[in-house]
């Protein structure tokens, strides 16, 4: 059953993550999250793994979601098969969006990994896949001596990036990436690896 919500504002943390599934939102999504030191892990099939992220999937929103993440010397990590980890990033998938998707990542000296079969790494990144979006997307991320890796078959990994799958997007993307000393790779089979860019497929 869908579930609606109607508000100025919502600010709900859970572990430095906001999560909406099958969701009629209206108003303003912010997620604030200062994460420093933590481990975050999924280990199996069909995991994600999320640290300092906003997720909204099968959801219709109707105006501004907002991610602030500040995250240092953190671990985000995803093992095995079919598997996703997020951290300081901004996730939608199967979604109508009508309004500003804003994510701000600050990430310094952190690690996001995903290792296995079909997974993706993503970092100070905003994603968006079979999703209808009429508005602006920004993502603005400073990421500085981080390490971003999807490793074996079938992977991506994404940092300081904006990536739109199979969706429909009217209005403005912008791209703000300052990365320094940061290491993003893919390694494997049929593997792609983002950095401070914009994919449109």
């Amino acid at each position: 059953m869908r579930k609606v919500f109607s508000f100025a504002l919502i600010a709900l943390t859970v572990g430095g993550v906001s999560l909406f599934a099958a969701s009629d939102v209206k108003g303003t999504v912010v997620n604030q999250a200062n994460v420093q030191g933590a481990t975050n892990v999924a280990i199996g099939t069909g995991n994600e793994a999320r640290m300092g992220s906003v997720g909204i999937s099968d959801s219709k929103v109707k105006g501004t979601v907002v991610n602030r993440a500040n995250v240092q010397g953190a671990t985000n990590v995803a093992m095995g098969t079919g598997n996703k980890a997020n951290m300081g990033s901004t996730n939608i998938s199967k979604s109508d969006v009508k309004g500003t998707v804003v994510n701000q990542a600050n990430v310094q000296g952190a690690t996001n990994v995903a290792m296995g079969t079909g997974n993706k790494a993503n970092m100070g990144s905003v994603n968006i896949d079979k999703s209808q979006v009429k508005g602006t997307v920004v993502n603005r991320a400073n990421v500085q001596g981080a390490t971003n890796v999807a490793m074996g078959t079938g992977n991506t990994a994404n940092m300081g990036s904006v990536d739109i799958s199979k969706s429909r997007v009217k209005g403005t993307v912008v791209n703000q990436a300052n990365v320094q000393g940061a290491t993003n790779v893919a390694m494997g089979t049929g593997n792609t690896a983002d950095m401070g860019s914009v994919s449109i497929k």
